[in-house]
């Protein structure tokens, strides 16, 4: 079974992080996660400081997402701050209404791509379901990964958002050679609402995901919970004690 180091995505503890920043990442490392997708650092803390907290936590940043359905961003700025942190990938994500949409968009995202590698960082898309919709007979996604320069973007494939989207995760992963650096791993629960649920304890296959993910030279897998039922440190807990139970871990 194929190991991988486990990041966190703090989007699923945001209330947390915006009352005790230190706090929040506190208990996340106490979990044991070795990475995470974490942005500049909030009003009132240096990046001296953000940096002496992550190495006391033993936590590495592994990238940042900078922007949610907007390009308008500094990310010769987050390039800077990459260097600074030794994380290496910058996410976005964004919705399209028709394939001219899409063709322009991905045009913007080889733009950002290059700029992204001038600053030593690596440009990455990350999914929802809706890029599964198709325009002419072609999905969104597919268009992407067609119309994307290889070299210059990659993407964050979010297992829960493939398999909603209509999907099977480890199969569509398996067309990403090269291309799937970060892997948002997160599960469904059964039946009609297709809630969010704990890595394990859903309908998602995992070890597949991970063979799958293994195979296109997946570096890290990243832990998110958009929603949950329970305490979402106790979901991300249960989601990282699953990943222990199924082997998936690889200590540094």
């Amino acid at each position: 079974m194929p190991r991988f180091p486990i990041a966190v995505q703090p989007y699923t503890v945001r209330e947390a992080m915006s009352i005790d920043y230190v706090g929040t990442l506190e208990k996340l490392a106490a979990i044991g996660f070795e990475g995470i997708e974490l942005g500049l650092p909030p009003e009132g803390m240096t990046l001296g400081q953000q940096k002496a907290l992550l190495d006391r936590l033993h936590l590495q940043v592994v990238g940042a997402h900078a922007s949610f359905d907007n390009l308008d961003v500094d990310f010769r700025r987050l390039t800077d701050y990459l260097q600074q942190t030794g994380g290496q990938y910058i996410a976005v994500s964004m919705r399209f209404d028709s394939k001219d949409d899409a063709l322009r968009k991905a045009e913007q995202f080889n733009r950002i791509g290059e700029i992204c590698r001038e600053g030593n960082a690596t440009f990455v898309y990350h999914n929802h379901d809706w890029e599964f919709e198709r325009f002419d007979g072609e999905s969104v996604l597919d268009l992407l990964l067609r119309e994307t320069d290889p070299q210059l973007v990659k993407y964050e494939i979010d297992t829960y958002w493939v398999r909603k989207g209509g999907e099977d995760p480890a199969s569509f992963i398996r067309k990403l050679q090269g291309r799937c650096p970060l892997l948002h791993i997160k599960d469904m629960e059964p039946g009609e609402e297709q809630f969010f649920a704990e890595i394990g304890e859903g309908i998602l296959d995992f070890p597949a995901i991970a063979e799958a993910a293994a195979s296109v030279g997946t570096e890290w897998l990243v832990v998110e919970q958009d929603f949950s039922r329970r305490d979402p440190f106790e979901s991300l807990a249960i989601s990282y004690r699953n990943l222990q139970r199924m082997d998936l871990i690889r200590k540094a």
